[in-house]
């Protein structure tokens, strides 16, 4: 007689029933009604109607963009291998060979000089890191000196002559662009009956805080502003879904690997950085636009820094890139405009809920520690809510950066970066 031994599985706890859900789009979606939900709250609470209203999207919009084509820019190349700091020297080189085309022929053949301009940066860079092996951290710090110094140079030589003073030139800045670029509006929704106006106006919870921001992305955006969009889905599809795309990025994966397959990776490096260097002077360009129509001396400001900060945020994908370029230009867009002090102490009320149940979530997952260290923060910001009636001008100015520390700092434990970037790579090497 034999017994039989009846295995009965264990039933999976709560926990994993939950991450096993939240996972993917479903997770997307929760946190982003989460996030729309608490800033709506917030808003109300605070009465900060700027912080999802339509001029406070649609600015964030113009300026998110040119810090995403930065991020976009940095991300080919780092999936190629090579760490790219010095997207900030080719957006400024960009900018100058920008405002100079755009002076003589127009704004179309601003956007060509500007990407111009970033292909040279991104080529000097290109051939130091992947032709003689510099190190990659020192060539891109090179290279933001050389930008700025080039392109003072070559304002001196194009903005000063006696044409270019005429027309208001000078060593810090270029003539004016006689054009612009179109800009245009969702029919009916956001021009004409601007039902979304409407509904936005209302003030209604969550409803209206959709209208602002759906009302912002859709009215009076800019040709380049669209432009730039599609270029940054098209690289989503380009890197993941071709054969080019996988290319690139076995070379910044496994490059011996590759090039036992017949991958010149070489070659994969040249073009990841040519292809930086273009999408950082079309983020050049498109500064050129959203300032005064003209090339000023440090108009890029940091952007290439922050779009470098976005490819991080965003675990070097597209869609992170986006969304790390979308919450650092909001962040700035917040400090533009009337009483950006009530706007800001909305943020930080925000904040505080948002990280009250990023502890709750922590204290979910037994992590009793970070729980602990969360719900300090969140009721130290409860606490500057509720005391400090004005906020100090510079910290409103200080916003953007603040929040680019936090987040990269928050996300820092989920990144992973290629395997091989900043890595240098000579043929018949096996890494």
């Amino acid at each position: 007689m034999s017994a039989t031994a009846v295995i009965t599985p264990e039933s999976p706890s709560s926990s994993s029933v939950v991450s096993t859900y939240l996972t993917g789009r479903n997770r997307t979606v929760l946190l982003a009604t989460l996030g729309i939900a608490i800033i709506s709250a917030a808003r109300l609470i605070a009465d900060a109607d700027r912080l999802t209203s339509s001029t406070t999207v649609g600015v964030g919009l113009r300026l998110a963009v040119p810090i995403a084509l930065a991020g976009i820019g940095g991300l080919y190349a780092e999936r190629s291998g090579t760490v790219n700091i010095g997207l900030e020297g080719m957006m400024t080189l960009g900018t100058v060979m920008a405002g100079w085309a755009g002076w003589h022929w127009g704004p179309w053949a601003a956007i060509v000089a500007g990407i111009i301009g970033g292909i040279a940066g991104g080529m000097l860079m290109s051939m130091a890191t992947t032709t003689f092996g510099v190190n990659h951290i020192i060539a891109g710090f090179a290279i933001n000196i050389i930008g700025p110094g080039v392109a003072r140079f070559l304002a001196n030589v194009w903005f000063t002559t006696e044409a270019a003073k005429a027309a208001g030139g000078s060593i810090t800045s270029s003539p004016r662009i006689s054009s612009s670029l179109p800009r245009y509006s969702l029919p009916w929704f956001s021009s004409g009956a601007d039902v979304l106006g409407d509904i936005e106006k209302k003030g209604w919870f969550i409803i209206s805080d959709l209208a602002g921001i759906i009302r912002g992305l859709t009215v009076d955006v800019r040709l380049d502003t669209i432009l730039a969009l599609a270029l940054i889905l098209l690289s989503a599809y380009v890197i993941w879904h071709t054969p080019f795309g996988l290319r690139l990025r076995s070379a910044g994966e496994k490059p011996g690997a590759a090039e036992s397959l017949g991958v010149s990776v070489p070659l994969m490096r040249h073009v990841g950085m040519a292809i930086s260097g273009a999408f950082a002077g079309l983020g050049g360009a498109v500064l050129v636009f959203a300032g005064a129509n003209q090339y000023q001396e440090n108009q890029v400001a940091g952007r290439g820094f922050l779009g470098l900060a976005a490819l991080v945020f965003g675990n070097w994908m597209p869609a992170g890139v986006l969304a790390g370029a979308g919450v650092f230009g909001y962040s700035q867009g917040l400090a533009i405009g009337l009483d950006p002090g009530v706007t800001v102490r909305g943020l930080i009320l925000a904040a505080a809920m948002a990280i009250t149940l990023v502890g709750f979530w922590a204290l979910w997952r037994r992590k009793y520690i970070a729980a602990t260290a969360e719900w300090t923060i969140a009721i130290l910001a409860f606490v500057t809510y509720a005391l400090v009636e004005e906020i100090n001008d510079q910290f409103v100015y200080m916003t953007p950066y603040v929040v680019t520390l936090v987040v990269v700092t928050i996300f820092a434990q989920r990144l992973r970066p290629p395997a091989a970037e900043g890595i240098p790579y000579f043929k018949g090497e096996q890494l």
